[in-house]
């Protein structure tokens, strides 16, 4: 087994294009070593273990992510910043599954505080502030859509909408025409003390 140059930077790299390849929860170290036909020992320098190893994915992948989704958003605002941040999740999570549900992966708490997962959130309600929403209206629609961006690509990607017309594209683009009504029409809370 020769050397190949190894680094942190490269192995986590790796680790995201194997997540892509086998799927997230799939990636090791002793997958990652077979990679670089290496031992696995090789591979302590850089990475702790296989947690260690997947933490670093994921905030390769949010880091990856935020990139992506602020150069979408520059100089939008409105429903046309919704729909450029939406298409960023969309394509992301398409063309790089095992990187999108690495961005989901659980951090804990110190970790996420410093994550690019705030880049995210601070996003998220840079498009809301278009919307009008105070808190707690603003949470409920930050979850809104994540859980609308994370779930359609899943579904997507597992075939959950080859099976019939129309084509996921035009039921995507008329999702966002929905979402976009909804967060100009936000339903007021219900009375409290009733």
């Amino acid at each position: 087994m020769g050397r190949v140059g190894l680094t942190t930077e490269r192995l986590v790299r790796a680790g995201a294009e194997l997540a892509d390849e086998l799927g997230f929860e799939q990636v090791t170290v002793s997958a990652l070593a077979r990679r670089f036909d290496v031992k696995v020992a090789s591979l302590y320098s850089h990475v702790k273990n296989s947690q260690d190893l997947k933490t670093r994915i994921t905030l390769f992948a949010l880091e990856e992510l935020a990139d992506r989704a602020a150069d979408a958003l520059a100089g939008r605002a409105g429903k046309d910043a919704l729909v450029a941040f939406a298409d960023v999740y969309r394509d992301y999570g398409l063309r790089h599954p095992g990187r999108a549900a690495a961005a989901r992966h659980r951090l804990d708490p110190e970790t996420a505080a410093t994550s690019a997962g705030l880049r995210h959130a601070q996003m998220t309600r840079a498009i809301l502030r278009g919307y009008d929403l105070s808190e707690p209206d603003q949470t409920h629609a930050v979850r809104l859509l994540g859980s609308f961006f994370h779930g359609y690509s899943s579904l997507e990607l597992a075939g959950g909408f080859s099976h019939s017309l129309p084509d996921s594209e035009e039921t995507w683009s008329r999702l966002l025409d929905a979402l976009d009504a909804l967060l100009r029409n936000w339903p007021a809370p219900p009375p409290t003390g009733v």
